[in-house]
């Protein structure tokens, strides 16, 4: 949820049989199995964090502002922060920030892997809106632990998020960003001025550049993937496709170099770009946006009638409970080599 207007399907499910009317789902927290634990020599924490359905939507709708981050001259996008802390009492599922929820798992999770002795770090990850999320936790995440917990950032497709003294922030506590780009895609040009804001930060003392309201940066190092390489990917104006998530994958699979040419041997199915796209060349024969629920999600009862299954009860989310963030207990499993624990 959010306290500024967001478009509705940011905030809400779009679907008629929603869980709730009044949230959504956001992400998960994840934590490395054995194997992964042996090949890192350390215990990876993941937080992956939804992005937009709505490719650009939200671009029209954010409310281009800088607000506050903790003290200093650091800011960061009005709309992003708001999805990230926004509460409400009143909520079944909401009376917890996203930023508590996630940050409540992870507190208990490095609790419990620091007193078995495992060496820790934390990888937080994103989409387009996702990303910005996951910038915001990266940030809030190395500033609540110690630095022998390392933390990192991969996004893709995320807008600016905040100025450059939020960037600047993000160096000095020692979050590592790479930041996947799209070359054609939209998104990560926004908000701000790109090139404009870029020239007053060359131009003008630091100092004052720090304190434009208006002036946007990004963070991190940068890894530009160009959707001309592909030779499966249609080489049109298609905004929706640039932007998609699978196309980005595709192009991180087949990348070698910015000089080279697309992988020979890139593993991942190119189906998976057409699950909500229709970027496939005609030629792979590949239906545009094939992904769909079985049967559109309907099941055959016991009256012989197509109907609409009841969401059953171990299926729907717990809502957060209403105790200090400081209280470990809740239902959710912090054992496992690799549970899952979502956020509303």
């Amino acid at each position: 949820m959010s306290d500024i207007i967001m478009p509705r399907w940011v905030e809400t499910s779009l679907a008629d049989s929603a869980w709730s009317k009044e949230s959504n789902w956001m992400g998960y927290v994840a934590v490395s199995t054995e194997n992964e634990l042996e090949r890192l020599g350390r215990r990876d924490i993941v937080v992956a964090w939804r992005g937009t359905i709505a490719p650009a939507e939200w671009v029209q709708n954010v409310k281009v502002k800088l607000t506050p981050l903790g003290e200093g001259n650091v800011k960061v996008e009005q709309g992003f922060l708001s999805v990230y802390t926004t509460k409400s009492k009143s909520s079944k599922y909401n009376k917890k920030s996203a930023s508590q929820q996630a940050m409540k798992e992870l507190k208990k999770l490095v609790s419990s892997y620091k007193e078995k002795g495992e060496e820790l770090s934390l990888t937080i990850t994103g989409h387009s809106l996702g990303g910005a999320l996951a910038l915001l936790n990266a940030h809030e995440a190395a500033t609540t632990f110690s630095s022998d917990v390392p933390v990192s950032a991969i996004t893709f497709a995320v807008p600016r998020v905040g100025n450059i003294a939020f960037r600047n922030e993000l160096d000095k506590i020692g979050v590592k960003v790479l930041r996947v780009v799209n070359k054609p895609d939209m998104v990560p040009k926004v908000p701000g001025f790109g090139r404009i804001d870029a020239m007053i930060h060359n131009k003008l003392d630091r100092p004052i550049a720090q304190k434009l309201y208006w002036t946007y940066a990004h963070v991190g190092v940068v890894l530009e993937v160009d959707i001309s390489k592909s030779p499966f990917v249609k080489q049109e104006f298609i905004l929706v496709g640039f932007h998609s998530l699978e196309i980005y994958l595709h192009h991180v699979n087949g990348y070698h170099s910015s000089k080279s040419e697309f992988r020979k041997d890139a593993k991942r199915d190119i189906a998976l770009i057409n699950k909500s796209t229709g970027m496939l060349i005609d030629e792979v024969k590949i239906p545009e946006n094939w992904r769909q629920l079985s049967n559109k999600g309907l099941v055959y009862n016991e009256y012989g009638r197509w109907v609409e299954p009841t969401r059953v009860e171990d299926d729907l989310p717990s809502p957060p409970s209403e105790s200090s963030d400081d209280d470990e207990s809740d239902d959710s499993s912090t054992e496992g080599a690799s549970q899952e624990n979502q956020m509303n």
